[in-house]
């Protein structure tokens, strides 16, 4: 008889549960989060597990490989799926979610989600901690800035590369604020330097590779457009109809239908945000700064038209994303004109 396994996983222990192809509970217990101990367990038993499932998480990926390298079938389940499937226990323990795992997963009620290859998880940090230093040095700015305007400073409008000297120029013969800029400007200083640095890293990346320099050929798509792209995707075999690429990433419309009741409402918001906003970003490009005109431009004036120019936005995200794949996939250029159907990407 098949046996599957639920791991619900934390930080330190990580909950098992296996049950039998009836569902029957045959073994519980706590096992540390880590892939050589969750080998050494699910070897050590003397029942065949057909098939383990993990919730995605910070910690699941990394097990998740350690449990496939060592021969055993392990999937991810779409966490949305399994808090749906599980909120309707009234008592909620690490204990029960493994449970209930197990049993999503000898059901076959669930959705997997794709695991990352190794470089693209990498990338992927190294894109999170640019953005997280990025955030903090405009949080120091506008510290300054809301300091110094409290005493009538007013900064005005500067460059980053002169930010610092106006800075020191409004402080002049106010020790306090003196002593208050210069610590701030150094945390900015380290930080624009750092931040600078790994912006650099990711340049270097893009510019050595030859998918993300295909896919910033696109109009709109630069170099932060084009590898955040790559790296959620990761594998565009994985996705068989380009047009899904709106879906997986939140952005197509929300639907609810019960009876009479039929109402659309709007985009769904789900899956990866910062692929979301890096798309967002390339339709605003594409709207308002691209100069060349294109067919897919002309579509997203028309929008704009027609439903305002926020919907056209998120409209054209979404249509940039399923071309963006579409060229990944077959290996074509952007067409800028209708001559053979430029846009025939979005219908594949």
């Amino acid at each position: 008889m098949e046996h599957y396994a639920g791991i619900d996983v934390s930080l330190e222990l990580s909950s098992v549960c296996i049950v039998d192809a009836k569902g029957k509970i045959v073994r519980e217990t706590k096992v540390p989060s880590d892939p050589a101990a969750l080998i050494g367990f699910f070897r050590g038993l003397r029942i065949p597990v057909g098939r383990i499932g993990l919730e995605a998480g910070p910690l699941s990926q990394w097990l998740h490989a350690g449990l496939t390298a060592a021969g055993f079938e392990t999937v991810l389940l779409e966490t949305r799926h399994v808090k749906a499937a599980l909120s309707a226990m009234t008592v909620k323990t690490d204990r029960r979610d493994a449970r209930g795992i197990a049993q999503l997963i000898r059901m076959g009620w669930f959705r997997s989600v794709h695991c990352k290859s190794t470089g693209s998880q990498e990338v992927r940090a190294l894109l999170v901690a640019r953005k997280q230093l990025l955030g903090k040095l405009l949080d120091v700015e506008f510290s300054i800035r809301g300091i110094l305007r409290g005493f009538g400073l007013k900064m005005g409008v500067v460059t980053r590369k002169n930010f610092d000297a106006r800075a020191r120029e409004l402080c002049v013969g106010q020790a306090m604020l003196e002593k208050i800029a210069e610590a701030m400007l150094a945390a900015r200083a380290t930080l624009q330097k750092e931040y600078s640095r790994l912006h650099k890293t990711m340049l270097a990346i893009v510019r050595a590779d030859a998918v993300c320099r295909h896919l910033m050929t696109a109009p709109g798509v630069g170099a932060l457009v084009a590898i955040t792209f790559k790296t959620a995707i990761d594998d565009p075999t994985r996705i068989r109809k380009s047009k899904a690429v709106g879906a997986l990433f939140g952005l197509t419309p929300r639907k609810y239908q019960s009876g009479e009741t039929d109402v659309t409402g709007g985009v769904t918001r789900v899956g990866d945000e910062m692929v979301r906003t890096a798309l967002y970003e390339a339709a605003n490009a594409l709207l308002s700064r691209v100069t060349r005109f294109s067919a897919l431009k002309r579509w997203g004036m028309d929008v704009a038209k027609r439903r305002g120019t926020k919907r056209a936005k998120v409209a054209l995200a979404r249509k940039i994303g399923v071309i963006l794949h579409r060229m990944w996939v077959d290996g074509t250029s952007f067409r800028w004109t209708k001559e053979g159907k430029a846009t025939q990407h979005v219908n594949a």
